[in-house]
């Protein structure tokens, strides 16, 4: 005999919310509403309000100065550094994590999450703890004649730490939902390791992938703590976009700073914007096949 769904709550497909009364939903909604203007879009407006606030001129005066450029164009080249770096990083580890059993594995996994757990503000003083003019590392890297603290490779090197995880931990738990069946097959149909990984790994994990390089992204270029403590901060030298927007505001030059921060937070919109893209376009590929 057939149960009616009616009797069968937890086996219906209509969502729990959709049972509460209407002014309920219109709270909740309301509440979120709230809490996204105040918290999100309201700081948002007075960061480009302020920047745009002395006018066009100022605003584009203030990001072409020689010491904006320089901040500008070292937050891209450490951004175009560490990304790649990451993406490889996080390739290798995902496939070795999700895809294969050896003994350490949980403690790889352990020590991927580890800058989540660690301050940025430690992160750096661990690093001018191991490079500074009393680390341990300086008399072997002085052979080398390459300047880590208070140059550019010292704030690759901390960047790089605090990014580590963002794409390595988008791609386990995608590769681990997948399986090995994919990969498995391949191989018994005469594919290399080599194949299998361009051919079916690299291409079931692609929307993965792309997302977790905007998230490296958009925290190598907003990274402010571990960079502060190892950059030294020289104007036009080892000052990154966040680092400039600190020295101008302490300075009192409101509009050139928040012109500055206008740019960081363009970039945090960007990110959005294509974040929300890839969860769309992953969706709509989900539901082409049949999922």
């Amino acid at each position: 005999m057939r149960v009616p769904s009616s009797e069968m709550p937890f086996l219906s497909n209509r969502s729990p919310l959709l049972s509460e009364p209407l002014w309920v939903r219109i709270i909740l909604l309301l509440l979120a509403l709230l809490f996204l203007g105040s918290f999100l879009l309201l700081p948002l407006l007075v960061v480009f309000g302020e920047a745009l606030s002395q006018g066009v001129t100022v605003y584009l005066a203030a990001l072409t100065t020689p010491d904006a450029l320089a901040a500008i164009r070292l937050t891209l080249l450490t951004a175009a550094i560490v990304v790649p770096c990451n993406m490889v990083f996080g390739l290798a580890a995902a496939w070795c994590i999700a895809k294969f059993r050896f003994p350490g594995r949980g403690l790889l996994t352990t020590l991927i999450d580890l800058p989540f757990s660690v301050s940025p503000v430690v992160a750096g003083l661990i690093f001018m703890l191991m490079f500074g003019a009393q680390g341990w590392l300086t008399p072997w890297i002085q052979t080398f004649h390459v300047k880590i603290v208070f140059a550019v490779p010292g704030i690759v090197l901390v960047t790089l730490f605090v990014t580590v995880p963002f794409i390595a931990r988008e791609l386990i738990p995608l590769m681990e939902e997948q399986g090995v069946d994919d990969e498995e097959s391949a191989i018994m149909l005469g594919a290399s390791g080599w194949q299998t990984f361009w051919r079916v790994t690299l291409p079931n994990v692609r929307w993965g992938l792309m997302y977790g390089v905007l998230l490296c992204n958009a925290r190598a270029m907003g990274e402010f703590g571990a960079v502060s403590v190892i950059s030294g901060h020289i104007r036009g030298s080892t000052n990154t976009m966040p680092l400039h927007v600190e020295i101008l505001y302490n300075e009192y030059e409101f509009a050139a700073a928040f012109a500055v921060a206008s740019l960081l937070a363009l970039l945090a919109l960007v990110t959005l914007a294509v974040k929300t893209y890839l969860q769309w376009h992953y969706r709509k590929q989900l539901r082409a096949m049949g999922h």
